[in-house]
């Protein structure tokens, strides 16, 4: 009869380690921040979210013919390619190779392109790791905070990031709440001109680009 050992007990402290008041003021400073719009010139791809059920994660390409940054997202119900500067859906793979359906598979967390960006493998973050960039050469940062456990805040910002001291609505905002579904990336495109939130269930676009569209209406 072959025997097991035991492992140890992990004792638990008698008591939480105590916020400092720094800490606490920082705490106090970002749970009363109100969600507001980002501010210029950021302005929402769409007027309402882009609903992908089961999200496992995103990443950014690049169009080759007209430069706008496209988003390839990676759900359990397979990868879709977004134009991040009209919101449009221009391409569809509902049945991706197995071997390629999700970044885990590759050492380098991507997932080959699709549409457009055919030929080329993208870097996805989300789920499996891996992360998009936060910051722009302009100064403009992007950072999850979760002051109440679990939900995460989404802070855009001008002020060079925590702890952000200057005035909120000024120098950074908390632009994104999410309590609802699991956050799963956040980021701005390579080109600093767009950025994404995406969460276990919906895309989320800004951008700054002339050329956008709203709800497939005229070019802005």
């Amino acid at each position: 009869m072959k025997l097991t050992k035991k492992a140890p007990q992990v004792k638990q402290s008698g008591c939480e380690p105590q916020l400092s008041a720094y800490q606490k003021a920082l705490r106090d400073r970002l749970l009363a921040a109100p969600v507001v719009p980002a501010p210029e010139p950021w302005q929402p791809v769409l007027e309402r979210c882009i609903p992908v059920g089961g999200l496992l994660g995103i990443g950014f390409a690049v169009h080759p013919d007209s430069g706008h940054d496209l988003v390839m997202v990676v759900s359990r119900d397979g990868h879709g390619l977004f134009d991040a500067v009209t919101g449009e859906k221009i391409a569809r793979d509902r049945d991706p190779a197995p071997e390629e359906s999700t970044p885990d598979e590759a050492a380098d967390l991507t997932c080959p392109g699709l549409g457009p960006v055919a030929g080329s493998r993208v870097h996805i973050a989300g789920f499996y790791g891996g992360g998009l960039h936060t910051t722009t050469a302009d100064s403009w940062t992007l950072e999850v905070v979760t002051p109440a456990w679990p939900n995460d805040r989404v802070l855009l910002s001008r002020d060079g990031g925590l702890p952000h001291s200057g005035p909120y609505g000024e120098l950074w905002w908390h632009i994104f709440h999410s309590d609802y579904s699991e956050l799963r990336a956040v980021g701005f495109s390579p080109s600093g001109q767009t950025f994404a939130v995406a969460t276990s269930s919906d895309l989320f676009l800004w951008t700054r680009r002339t050329g956008r569209r709203r709800n497939g209406g005229a070019e802005l």
